[in-house]
């Protein structure tokens, strides 16, 4: 077998041709390339072999591992964390589904020495870890998966490389134990995958004197290969050098051609990576002539290879198809499969007071850390998904003064979080993590609680054995920006922690540790396929975003998707306004609208429902006397809720402000001032008592005929007076300390611009008719904006991620972060339509689907009855659906500069998406 390279230039590949035409090399191992340029290339090479070729690969975590543009698998020491090997066979198995989309038929993997030498510079992170069963039972599921495959899984190093400090690629390692040990626990997995039925095994570059006293590699050693791997150990399957151009190897002072005539002597079947192919054929040959090789040993090597080739199915050989290949390179069961086994691999160490997950947020104030190039890590964004979290973050090799300066900001926060990144899997240079960065954790965590997040080898805690102050420390074993995502989500709860430590590093870090929390609590983010929706399916929803803009049914938007807890879709388009000047991100916050009705009022009513301060079957006069006198007293609040009490869509108050176009001056200033701090707009304050103006144009409104459905904005200013009344606070701080503040859902909230830039919320309409300028960071809704901006119909603001907190709540019957806000059978009262037979379909404060199932009404016709939610003015909208497990989230600002364009309404842009969204359901 010879290296081939797909990077390499036209002289390389001539090279490669001319050992295939003129010496009939057995077959190709690919080293670093490009995925099409490899397949182009074992196209063209299997074209120009009598015999089809083996093309080999070392693909020990997937094809990334040499090639670009393909996704890799994690390392075997992570994978070796894993309690389920179930997922080890699953990787086995996609590996081995890329290897034949790309004509490779031999997988130099798995490595199934055990890391019993936390100073192992070569195999190190690339076992599965110190324990030899743990070793054998994942390499068998790694082997089983690729075979069942029809890819030719070989097994290294034989006898066993784990217990070594030098590296055979630049000398030879020796390995000095007694044979009992060694058949005991380096030969352990070898035995165990043999009988199991491996189809290859790759000989080592070791010196082990137990089996062979002469000092010869094990690759080239007969006493080695032959009498203890084949004859002993009953191995009847492809032996394999490894590759003969190491100085392990060559370091035997063997002439050139002698080393092949050794290792053949030896008993292996295939040389791998010879020197000089043309020297070593010439030697071979002249060996057997001269009786140093037997014709019967190459004939039995040749019927194996044989056998092995038709195995592959290579006496069918078809040329690799090059369409979309680095597409179905990437497919999404390789995202799958290594979503799931980094989830399944992080691993506590420990937990001191159940730290991990965090919950009661309201109770912590916090920071994060990342120690690695001196830039914020993905592992940042990610926490602040779930709470606010204030982020710092210091170069490794920063100075004592900045490590010092840094600990003092960090004094007023309760919980930080640290984060180690651009860290190294080998263990020279202490895995790139520096004494500085020790020692600043250690003083760290005697001011704060530290919870240590290590994105590093495993053998790596070894530097932390000190550190007897860390609160939770949490090992994720490599620095990817996926790990370090999956790592915040495990801290958080949006993911169970699972993982035990594969190696043992010391006292305080032993093999098998592990403190295991099964509890997910909060959302996590992830692929869709992880719970059954198809994301080819679900780009669908790009399309009609695009268009919707395109189309200028709104500048831009965001559009969130989760389903069973886990958010698989949360991007936005667009721009925030049509002068396109700023693009809308995830973050950006949008007015709600009327969803404040189902985010902030019904949540608050529920729990005063809850706790008997409030009887939803009692008249309005009950809460509110001053409403005895008038045509509302009556009003049952449950009727205000489904919007059958008969009141008025809704009152243009802002009208009756107005003189001759112009605002009563008299009503309005341009200066907050006394009596006047009521702010509206920008540079505009209305009366402070012009609030009872507008609740007596409520009172004095006539009532309508019919006890009819009939969408109401009105019963929602009283229903806000109610709620104050009750908390004995504004209901703007009810629903952050009850409710946002402990869901971290800290965008969501009313009057926004107390809170955050103006540039991080999107502005509505450019509001002709009464404020006479663009809305930004103000309310949208005119009677809202009258009432400083909190209302019980309109006000809040919130960007998708924050709201689905809230939503996922209501899915989970009311408890979220293992807090409970409210009662499952409260929602599922307040959630269901009590006057259907009226021909009432809105729940009690939810709305819900139409009664006859068409895409009529807010929603597609695919939910399920049972599904409730709301939408909202300004382009919203908020959907659960129970019994599909999903949360779908629309925000956009459609009525930007116009409230008048209804092109989002008539394009039905929010039904097509929550359309799509069902169609992608498996």
């Amino acid at each position: 077998l010879v290296a081939a390279y797909s990077n390499l230039d036209e002289k390389h590949e001539k090279k490669i041709e001319e050992l295939i035409n003129n010496y009939h090399i057995g077959g190709l191992i690919f080293f670093q390339g490009s995925p099409v340029k490899q397949a182009l290339l074992t196209n063209r090479y299997q074209k120009k072999s009598k015999i089809p070729l083996f093309i080999a690969q070392d693909c020990e975590w997937g094809l990334g591992m040499r090639l670009d543009s393909v996704n890799d698998l994690p390392y075997q020491m992570m994978v070796g964390a894993v309690q389920d090997d179930k997922l080890v066979y699953e990787m086995g198995s996609v590996i081995g589904k890329m290897l034949n989309r790309i004509g490779v038929n031999m997988n130099f993997a798995p490595v199934i020495d055990i890391n019993n030498n936390p100073q192992n510079p070569v195999i190190n992170y690339r076992s599965f870890g110190s324990d030899k069963i743990n070793v054998a039972r994942k390499g068998y599921a790694y082997m089983k998966g690729l075979q069942d495959n029809n890819i030719l899984a070989i097994g290294k190093h034989f006898p066993g490389h784990g217990d070594t400090d030098v590296d055979s690629h630049k000398g030879l390692p020796i390995i000095n134990h007694e044979r009992e040990r060694l058949y005991n626990v380096e030969l352990f997995p070898f035995r165990y995958l043999i009988r199991s039925g491996l189809s290859g095994i790759m000989t080592a570059h070791l010196s082990v004197p137990a089996f062979d006293s002469t000092g010869t590699p094990a690759s080239l050693s007969h006493p080695i290969v032959t009498t203890l791997l084949k004859e002993q150990m009953d191995f009847e399957g492809l032996v394999i050098t490894d590759a003969l151009n190491m100085k392990g190897a060559r370091d035997v002072n063997l002439r050139k051609g002698k080393l092949e005539v050794k290792a053949l002597q030896a008993g292996n079947d295939i040389l791998l990576m010879s020197k000089d192919v043309q020297v070593a054929i010439k030697a071979i040959k002249k060996a057997l002539k001269h009786g140093v090789l037997n014709q019967k040993q190459i004939d039995i090597s040749c019927k194996k290879i044989l056998k092995a080739k038709y195995w592959n199915g290579l006496s069918e050989y078809k040329d690799i198809d090059l369409r979309d290949l680095t597409n179905d390179l990437n497919n999404q069961e390789v995202s799958l499969v290594k979503n799931k086994l980094i989830e399944s691999s992080i691993t506590m160490l420990r937990n001191r007071d159940e730290i991990i997950p965090l919950k009661r947020l309201d109770t912590l104030k916090i920071a994060s850390v990342n120690i690695g190039k001196g830039k914020n890590s993905e592992f940042q964004s990610y926490l602040s998904r779930y709470t606010f979290v204030k982020n710092y973050s210091i170069d490794k090799n920063a100075s004592i003064s900045d490590f010092n300066i840094l600990q003092n900001e960090l004094k007023d926060f309760n919980l930080v979080i640290v984060g180690i990144t651009n860290t190294k899997q080998k263990p020279s240079a202490k895995f790139g993590i520096s004494d500085r960065s020790i020692d600043f954790i250690n003083k760290l965590s005697k001011q704060t609680d530290v919870v240590l997040a290590l994105f590093s080898n495993a053998y790596s805690l070894s530097l932390f054995e000190g550190s007897d102050n860390v609160k939770s420390i949490i090992l994720a074993y490599d620095d990817g920006e996926l790990i370090q995502k999956i790592t915040a989500e495990s801290i958080f709860g949006g993911i169970p922690i699972l993982g035990h430590l594969p190696v043992n590093v010391s006292g305080k870090f032993s093999l098998g540790d592990g403190l295991t929390n099964f509890k997910k609590i909060r959302l996590k983010y992830s692929i869709p396929e992880i719970v059954g929706l198809d994301s080819k399916l679900l780009e669908k929803i790009d399309s009609l975003a695009e268009n919707a803009i395109d189309m200028k049914a709104t500048p831009g938007c965001q559009v969130l998707v989760a389903r069973e807890g886990v958010v698989v879709y949360d991007k936005a388009f667009g721009y925030q306004t049509y002068a396109q000047k700023q693009k809308v991100k995830t973050t950006d916050i949008y007015d709600l609208a009327s969803l404040t009705k189902v985010s902030a009022t019904l949540p608050s009513l529920m729990k005063l429902y809850e706790s008997g301060k409030v009887n939803i079957d009692s008249s309005l006069s009950v809460y509110l006397p001053e409403t005895d006198t008038t045509n509302k007293a009556n009003l049952i609040i449950k009727d205000i809720l489904c919007h059958q009490a008969r009141l008025k869509a809704w009152i243009p108050f802002f009208r009756n402000t107005i003189i001759d176009d112009e605002l009563d001056t008299s009503i309005y200033k341009t200066k907050a001032q006394e009596g006047y701090t009521t702010k509206v707009a920008n540079n505009l304050y209305i009366l402070d008592t012009y609030r009872d103006s507008i609740f007596n144009y409520i009172y004095s409104s006539e009532l309508r005929e019919d006890k009819k459905y009939k969408y109401s904005d009105l019963g929602y200013y009283m229903l806000k007076k109610i709620i104050e009344r009750q908390v004995n606070m504004p209901i703007q701080d009810y629903v952050q300390k009850a409710f946002y503040v402990p869901l971290g859902a800290t965008s969501l909230g009313y009057l926004p611009l107390l809170r955050f830039d103006t540039l991080k919320i999107i502005p509505t309409e450019d509001d002709k008719e009464f404020r006479n300028q663009i809305i930004r960071g103000y309310v949208h809704d005119p009677g809202a904006a009258m009432l400083g901006g909190v209302s019980g119909h309109a006000g809040l603001f919130s960007n998708a991620n924050d709201l689905a907190k809230l939503m996922q709540m209501y899915l989970q019957g009311g408890e979220y972060g293992d807090v409970r806000y409210l009662k499952g059978k409260t929602i599922k009262y307040f959630s269901t339509a009590p006057f259907i037979e009226n021909e009432n379909r809105r729940g009690i404060g939810f709305d819900k689907p139409v009664i006859d199932g068409s895409c009529s009404g807010p929603t597609c016709s695919e939910v399920s009855q049972n599904s409730f939610g709301h939408t909202g003015f300004t382009g919203t909208i908020a959907w659960i659906d129970p019994d599909k497990q999903l949360v779908y989230i629309f925000l956009s600002n459609r009525i930007n500069p116009d409230a008048d364009n209804l092109k989002l309404i008539e394009l039905n842009v929010r039904t097509s998406i929550q359309e799509a969204i069902y169609k992608a359901l498996r």
